[in-house]
């Protein structure tokens, strides 16, 4: 393209924008008339109720708007509560499953710790031993795997929810409180706030 009909084309475009500028403003012009014409024969007490009409008007639509964003807002605040809320039972009904299963393994577990402190006082096949052994550490790390962790701690106080009291009795130190736990009959385990099972256990009084 020459040089003179690019100078065509800017002159074409600046005309045809300067046109529509005019009718632009030459369509607001008509408008306002228009509006004017409508008000011209009220009088000035009917414009100020005209006025305060549409002002109440402009009120009550901004109340609607307003209420109409709290509803919403309140709205959006309830399904987030019902989201956490089927979240925090999900994972409760989880945690609970998970409890339940692994609680059908723990007598196993407790028999075979028990044949390992047994073992110690018995001359017993250490080829026996080893696998029985090796049986019990891949329990206990299936168990920490978990976060399944032992509850036999003896000379802790006494906690009713890790703890079930068998029998109390006369502690042979004196120095022990009551409500001590003594010995542990039978361990119990938790896991993470959840106890599985509680430990038996006999307590000072």
């Amino acid at each position: 393209m020459s040089e003179s009909k690019e100078k065509v084309t800017e002159e074409q475009a600046a005309e045809k924008g300067q046109k529509q500028e005019e009718q632009s403003a030459e369509q607001e012009n008509e408008e306002t008339e228009e509006l004017y014409s409508q008000y011209e024969d009220f009088e000035e007490d009917e414009l100020r109720e005209l006025l305060v009409a549409r002002d109440q008007k402009v009120q009550e639509l901004e109340e609607e708007l307003a209420e109409a964003k709290d509803n919403h807002l309140r709205k959006a605040a309830e399904l987030e509560n019902y989201r956490k809320r089927v979240q925090r039972e999900r994972s409760q009904v989880y945690e609970t499953a998970k409890a339940n299963a692994l609680d059908d393994f723990l007598e196993i577990n407790d028999d075979l710790q028990r044949t390992l402190k047994a073992a110690e006082e018995l001359e017993v096949n250490d080829t026996l031993m080893d696998g029985v052994s090796l049986v019990a550490n891949k329990f206990k790390e299936v168990l920490n795997k978990y976060g399944v962790e032992r509850i036999d701690e003896e000379g802790v106080p006494f906690n009713v929810d890790m703890h079930d009291a068998m029998m109390r009795q006369k502690p042979e130190d004196d120095s022990i409180g009551s409500d001590v736990v003594l010995n542990v009959v039978e361990s119990g385990y938790r896991m993470g706030d959840r106890t599985i099972r509680h430990a038996k256990v006999i307590v000072s009084e």
